[in-house]
C-alpha cells in the first residue's frame, strides 16, 4: 500500500488517517452525543465525564476544522453557541457504534460489568 501525504504529514494507510481525524479518546464520544441532538457547548461539557474545557475546545476545534462538526454561533447577550454533526460526521457513526459494541463484548470477556452501557 503507498504512502501519502496530507496536510505536510506522512499517513502509510487509510485506518491511520481515519484515526487522525476521529481517533482518541474524546471525538468518538463528541461525535456519538451529536447523532442524536444539537448540543450548546455546556451541555456536552456536561455530558463527557471528565473532559476539561481546553480538550472539549480543542476536540471541537479540530472535529470543526476536519467537516465533522459544525459550529453556530448565534450574536446575543449572552453568547449562544452550538455544536451539530454534519453529513461527513455522520459517515463516522456506524464506525463508532462498531467500536462501542466491540469494546463493550471485551468488557463482557473480561468479567466487567457492562450492564450501564447496553
Amino acid at each position: 500500500m503507498p504512502d501519502f501525504i496530507y496536510n505536510g504529514k506522512v499517513y502509510y494507510n487509510p485506518v491511520e488517517f481515519a484515526m487522525d481525524r476521529v481517533g482518541g479518546t474524546w471525538k468518538m464520544p463528541i461525535l456519538w452525543r451529536l447523532k442524536d441532538k444539537v448540543y450548546r457547548y455546556s451541555e456536552l461539557k456536561r455530558s463527557i465525564k471528565h473532559i476539561s474545557d481546553k480538550m472539549l475546545t480543542t476536540q471541537l476545534r479540530e472535529l470543526e476544522q476536519d467537516g465533522f462538526v459544525h459550529r453556530e454561533v448565534y450574536a446575543v447577550v449572552p453568547p449562544k453557541t452550538e455544536y451539530s454533526i454534519t453529513d461527513k460526521g455522520r459517515l463516522a457513526i456506524p464506525i463508532v457504534e462498531a467500536l462501542r459494541n466491540f469494546g463493550i463484548e471485551l468488557m463482557g470477556i473480561e468479567g466487567i460489568d457492562v450492564t450501564h452501557y447496553r
